[in-house]
């Protein structure tokens, strides 16, 4: 499964940036889409998720500032970032997961990928 995500770039404390992702591939489903970032010196963490169903997780540190949301016929995943803060300056990875094609149209093994990543700066 490819991922593959667009958006990033650098904005003043306050701004805000719109992030993209699509995924492509042969899979049977795609249960879950989300964000995980990871800033220099920390490790990947989740921003925010979305099911297939519109079930949304959002870290606390964004809850209220960024909204996820999903196109299931497109398979595409956006991530809203209002009220950024140098705090939000990292890597953004787009995440996939859900289940490959088997045989003739059954479901196959899950899969959990992640796109290239998109880089956001926030200057104060």
């Amino acid at each position: 499964v490819q991922l593959q995500a667009s958006g990033g770039g650098s904005v003043q404390a306050g701004g805000s940036l719109r992030l993209s992702c699509a995924a492509s591939g042969s899979f049977h489903s795609l249960e879950v889409m989300g964000w995980y970032r990871q800033a220099p010196g920390s490790q990947r963490e989740l921003v925010a998720r979305i099911t297939n169903l519109g079930d949304e997780t959002y870290a606390t540190s964004v809850k209220d500032r960024f909204t996820i949301s999903r196109d299931n016929a497109k398979n595409t995943v956006d991530l809203q970032m209002n009220s950024l803060n140098p705090e939000d300056t990292a890597v953004y990875y787009c995440n996939g997961a859900g289940y490959l094609r088997g045989k003739g149209w059954s479901r196959g093994r899950s899969f959990n990928d992640f796109g290239q990543g998109t880089l956001v700066t926030v200057s104060s």
